[in-house]
Parts: C-alpha cells; sequence; structure tokens
C-alpha cells in the first residue's frame, strides 16, 4: 500500500510537465505539418516542435514506466491492452523523431517521416481512448466513494496545460516579430558604383541573363556553396573537383577573359561569365572599378559556377545560349546570414526536420531536363561583340536535339526513353546524402567530361581518371577495312576445296602496290556532335601508322614532334578554324574577333567518318604490314596551350580514345600462267 501511494506520489509529479510538454509537442508538430507555408513563424514553430518534442520523449519516459508500474494489477483487459498499445506508439514516434533530428528528412527514408506521423497520431487517439476506457471501466466502490477518477493528475493541470502552451505560442510570436524587425534586407543594386550600360538598358547584356525581381543579386544569395557542404559532403567535394567549380580560375580562362577585358573593357566580359563567373555578373562587379572571376581571391573566382548557379536556374529565356537562365534565389530559413556557429545549427536543423522549401527551391523539374544544359552549352555571338554580325558557335543542345538519343529526331520522333545529358555528364553513384535514392545513389556532380589538364594542374589524380575512363568509355569506335581486291589470279592450278568455306576474300598487298586504307571512325555514343565544346582549341585526330614485321615505319600520319610537342599538321583532324575579318585564324580563342570558320570537321552523334589513307609498298618491307588507326585527343592545342596557359603550362597528356589495328600480308606479283 505505502509502495502504491509513492508511486501515485512520483506520478502526480511527473503529470503536469509531461501533459503539457506532450501537448506542446502535438500542437507544433500537427502546425508545422498542416501548414505548409514557408514563413518565419512556421519555421519557429518547427524549431519549437523540436525542443518539446526532445523534452516530450523524455517526459514521458518516467511517466509511463511509474504509470504502468502502478496500474498493472488492475484487472480490465481493454485499458491495459489500450496502455500498452500506447507505449508501442509512443516508443514509435520517438524512435522517428530522434532519427528525423539527426539524419532529417533522407529521400531514400521517407518511410520515417510517415512512421513519425502516423505513430504521433494514433498516440494521442489511444491515449483519449485509454481515457476514455478507464472512466467506463471505472468501478462502482470508486463511484460510490466520489474517488476522482484520475487521481493522478492534479486539479490545475488543465491551468498549467493552457499556461504553458500560450507561453510557447507567445515566445514563437515574439521570436517571429523581433527576427524579422532586425533581419537586413538583401541588396538589390550593383556591387560596384555607377554601374554602366554599355549595352542598352539591360543590366546584364551581352549576357541574356536575366534575374526573377529584375535586380542585382546580392553575393551572400549565390557564392554560399560552402554551406550547402553542411549536408551535402559527397556531393560538395565531387563538385570542388569538377570543371565547373574551376570555370573561373581555369588559368586559360583567365587569359582570355583578360583578353577580352583589356579589348572591349570589363563590360564586355559579361559575355564570359555568365556562364563562367555567374556570381560576379548577377552582382553587378562587371563594370568599371568592379573584378570579373578571373581575378584571384574574390567570390566569382573561388566558387566558378556555384551550387546557386544551377540552382537557382528558374526557367530559361531562350535555348540559343550565352547564359539564358532566369535566376532565382531560394527563400532563406531561419540565421541563413548569421556566421555564429550555434545559430547555424539551428538553421541547419529546421533544414533537414522541414526541408519542403529547400526542395521546390532547389530541387526544380528543370533541373532534370537537358534543355537546362543549353543555357551555357549553345552560344552566339552578335554585333555588339565582334563589330561585324550574328556567328553561331558551339550549340551541344542542337546536336543532341537532332541526335537518335533525344528521340525527337525524324526517325524516332517523341519516344518516350530519352538519353538526356545529365545521364552522361551527371551518372548515378554511390554518396551519403539525404537526397540519395532507394538505392543509395545520386547524381555525379564530378560532371565527367573532356578536360584533362585542369585536374593535374590542381593535383586531382581522381578527377583525371574519371575524366580520363569517361573519354575511353566505348563511346567512339575505330574500325579499319579490309582492303577487298577488285583484281584476281588466272592459274591453272586446281582450286583447294577448303577455300569455299571462306566468306570473305583473302586481302592482301603487293611489294610497290599502293596500298588505299579506309578507316571508319564512329560516334556511336556520344550524345552530340564529337568532339564538343570549344573544337578551336581541343584537338581531336587520327593517328595512322603502318609497320613491317620488323617494326620498320612504312608511312605514318599524326605523329607528334617530339621536340615542339606539336601533332603534324598534316594529319587528320577534327576541329574548327575560326577566321577574323581579314581571313585570319582567331587561334587565341578570342572569339570577339571571329566572323565565320574556313575549316570545319566533327562527326555527328550516331554517324560516322570515313578516313583515307594512301601509301606505297617498299621492296624492303617484310610481311605482314600492321596497320593502326587511334583516335586521339588532347584538352587544348601545344600553340594556344603555351600562350594561354603561361606559367602554369604543362605537357597535357594525350588520350587514346579507340583504336583498331590489321595485319595483311604483302607478296610479290607473280607473272599470270
Amino acid at each position: 500500500m505505502i509502495n502504491s501511494k509513492n508511486l501515485l506520489k512520483r506520478e502526480t509529479s511527473f503529470t503536469p510537465t509531461c501533459g503539457a510538454m506532450t501537448l506542446a509537442c502535438a500542437i507544433t508538430g500537427f502546425t508545422t505539418y498542416i501548414f505548409n507555408s514557408h514563413t518565419v513563424w512556421l519555421q519557429w514553430a518547427v524549431f519549437a516542435h523540436v525542443i518539446t518534442g526532445i523534452a516530450c520523449s523524455f517526459a514521458l519516459l518516467p511517466y509511463l514506466y511509474v504509470h504502468f508500474k502502478r496500474t498493472v494489477g488492475f484487472r480490465r483487459a481493454s485499458v491495459l491492452i489500450s496502455g500498452l498499445l500506447s507505449i508501442l506508439f509512443y516508443l514509435g514516434f520517438v524512435y522517428s523523431g530522434w532519427h528525423l533530428l539527426f539524419y532529417g528528412q533522407l529521400e531514400n527514408a521517407r518511410w520515417v517521416y510517415t512512421i513519425h506521423i502516423v505513430s504521433a497520431i494514433v498516440f494521442i487517439l489511444i491515449i483519449v481512448l485509454h481515457l476514455f476506457l478507464h472512466i467506463k471501466q471505472l468501478p462502482e466502490k470508486r463511484k460510490q466513494q466520489n474517488i476522482r477518477a484520475y487521481p493522478s493528475i492534479p486539479t490545475n493541470t488543465l491551468k498549467i496545460f493552457i499556461s504553458v502552451n500560450i507561453a510557447i505560442q507567445l515566445t514563437i510570436t515574439f521570436a517571429t516579430v523581433v527576427y524579422q524587425y532586425n533581419l537586413e534586407p538583401y541588396s538589390t543594386t550593383a556591387a560596384v558604383n555607377d554601374y554602366q550600360y554599355n549595352y542598352g538598358e539591360h543590366r546584364f547584356r551581352p549576357s541574356q541573363t536575366e534575374t526573377d525581381n529584375n535586380a542585382f543579386i546580392d553575393t551572400r544569395q549565390i557564392a554560399n556553396s560552402q554551406r550547402c557542404l553542411n549536408c551535402h559532403e559527397d556531393v560538395g567535394k565531387q563538385w570542388i573537383s569538377s570543371i565547373h567549380q574551376q570555370a573561373a580560375s581555369d588559368p586559360a580562362y583567365v587569359t582570355n577573359v583578360n583578353l577580352l577585358e583589356k579589348n572591349k573593357g570589363i563590360s564586355a566580359t559579361r559575355y564570359c561569365e555568365g556562364c563562367h563567373a555567374p556570381v560576379a555578373l548577377l552582382t553587378g562587379e562587371l563594370t568599371p572599378g568592379g573584378k570579373h572571376g578571373g581575378i584571384p581571391n574574390t567570390p566569382a573566382n573561388h566558387e566558378g559556377i556555384s551550387c546557386m548557379s544551377c540552382h537557382g536556374i528558374d526557367s530559361l529565356q531562350h535555348l540559343k545560349g550565352v547564359a539564358s537562365f532566369k535566376f532565382k534565389p531560394a527563400k532563406d530559413y531561419l540565421f541563413e546570414r548569421s556566421t555564429n556557429p550555434i545559430l547555424l545549427r539551428i538553421h541547419d536543423l529546421i533544414l533537414k526536420t522541414k526541408p519542403d522549401q529547400h526542395k521546390r527551391d532547389l530541387g526544380k523539374d528543370i533541373l532534370r531536363d537537358s534543355k537546362i544544359c543549353s543555357a551555357c552549352h549553345t552560344q552566339f555571338m552578335d554585333k555588339e561583340m565582334n563589330n561585324w554580325g550574328w556567328v553561331k558557335m558551339q550549340d551541344e543542345y542542337s546536336a543532341w536535339l537532332k541526335s537518335p538519343y533525344s528521340k525527337q529526331h525524324q526517325e524516332g520522333f517523341s519516344d518516350d526513353v530519352v538519353s538526356r545529358c545529365q545521364d552522361c555528364h551527371m551518372p548515378l553513384v554511390s554518396a551519403i546524402d539525404p537526397s540519395t535514392n532507394a538505392d543509395g545513389k545520386i547524381r555525379s556532380h564530378h560532371f565527367p567530361g573532356a578536360n584533362t589538364f585542369l585536374p593535374l594542374l590542381r593535383g586531382d589524380l581522381n578527377q583525371f581518371e574519371e575524366t580520363k575512363k569517361f573519354l575511353q568509355s566505348n563511346k567512339l569506335r575505330v574500325s579499319i577495312d579490309k582492303p577487298n581486291r577488285k583484281d584476281a589470279l588466272q592459274t591453272l592450278h586446281a582450286l583447294d576445296e577448303s577455300l569455299r568455306n571462306f566468306e570473305e576474300a583473302p586481302y592482301y598487298f603487293y611489294i610497290g602496290e599502293t596500298a588505299n586504307i579506309y578507316t571508319v571512325i564512329s560516334n556511336r555514343g556520344v550524345g552530340h556532335d564529337f568532339p564538343g565544346g570549344a573544337i578551336d582549341i581541343n584537338q581531336a585526330w587520327v593517328e595512322f601508322l603502318v609497320m613491317d614485321a620488323e617494326g620498320s615505319l612504312i608511312f605514318d600520319s599524326g605523329l607528334i614532334d617530339e621536340k615542339t610537342n606539336i601533332v603534324d599538321p598534316d594529319a587528320y583532324f577534327y576541329r574548327s578554324l575560326p577566321v577574323d575579318r581579314h581571313g585570319k585564324l582567331v587561334w587565341r580563342h578570342d572569339l570577339f574577333n571571329m566572323v565565320g570558320e574556313s575549316f570545319k570537321r566533327v562527326i555527328k552523334a550516331g554517324e560516322s567518318d570515313i578516313v583515307h589513307n594512301r601509301f606505297e609498298i617498299p621492296a624492303w618491307a617484310k610481311s605482314p604490314i600492321t596497320v593502326t588507326a587511334t583516335l586521339k585527343y588532347r584538352k587544348l592545342n601545344e600553340r594556344y596551350a603555351q600562350w594561354a596557359l603561361k606559367d602554369q603550362y604543362i605537357k597535357i597528356p594525350i588520350i587514346d580514345m579507340a583504336w583498331d589495328s590489321l595485319d595483311i600480308p604483302i607478296k610479290i606479283r607473280k607473272e599470270v600462267e
């Protein structure tokens, strides 16, 4: 009896606090679940729910233990069962709540959030049922003696419940008012005073970029990639290794943007910076007195194509490129602009707990559409830049659109199965990230492409190997056609019957004969023209070698001079040769001087090119001769590399993308018998 009284006394002491926290947790929880607006008040309610949830999970545990111990001897089955069920669902919402507290709402574990909501609702319903069944089955003896139905609930409990919850709501309201009152608005003016509109009234021309509010963007709204790494660490590390992150600090780009500034002024760099350094463009740095993205130790130089540069794209203005996107900043979470580590922890906590707005802002559908790549991987030059006229340049999007992979070409129009840009350049990889799919994978932010020298400049061998692997992933094929002969020998000798089993005629060459070899280069897997990108400075060519059985060289094309590191100028190149108005080669990639192309050779997606080589079989050649054709690629030709990289010049590696080899017998021509 004494033990029962002590248990009742302990339970009674727990009830007001435990009940008040449970009610507060329920109210704030349902508030954040029902309302999906992104307001300061709702975010404070989320934070209050976290705090009251922690308090509730700790307060309920001893209460449930004492209550169960005190009432376990009561012989009311339905009350006992409902009580045990309440403990079960208590464990459900507490476990899921702590999981959400530590890990947030994970895309591959949405069931945790569902369990949290369902178990919390069921817990409250079972508690109500439990209380109802307790009164319903109250012994008649207790009713006659006017003993209180709930002896463990003090008479002032309701007042405490109401007071605590009113105090919490007032605190949320007060915090909302104070926070908003002290919130400094973002800047919508240019970072540099006296911003010049050299290309008309539009602030960003000649770049095609727009902003959602038709104003400049505060640096904090776009140059904040390091903050993203707090939650997206693996993805952030991939981005740091990527060429996107180095788009503004690339020494070749720095040389070219400095050349553009020297010739046409810093305002002209807006043409390049919309894609290479959106931070500089959108914040209004690109005007006299400002700094473009090629200047070291600036936010634009450090960020390159920042996280928000892509994830802040709300829509496209058109598909002509030159940074033709509309930028819309993400809505802030609490303490977004703070530098205080404690407040930043609160910010991350609220974001992870209720990431709905974050996903709406940064996970737009356009990010999954190949169109988004057209914003920067499509390019034209207008009269305002070259003082000549409109010139079409690289256009990977249109090339993809015409390819078999888009399923929008004539032969496969409107097919549902589409190979997007993202499927090749952002393959699914394993990672630890809140956004991983059910298989624990996410789209790679290494953005594998064709730049092999930037990773080596940084000493990033992993990125280099990823790039090399990507270039050698069997997307291009080399095939040497067997030299079918049109002539045949007449002889009086009997025909060997075994020759009838051959499906192909034997091939060979005669000593002194002029050999013709045809090599087929097939673009079987590149989703656009090969090569792509800046094909005026990139190098892709076919190396063709013919050697006899003793290794003596008979013929070559496409070899590199060991002293100068320059490719044989007569090699079979895939490239373009842009020219200025005087017909001179624009070899420095100073495209503002370009008015057209004197030469261009590419292989369209799904198509092939035939390379013809002719050589004579020398008398000293030993049979068989070996013919080898290799498709080679080097990021930057040697002349441009030495000029653009300057003191950072390195010998850029040459990648063998595909190759084929064929042994051909040689014979001495005999007189016809």
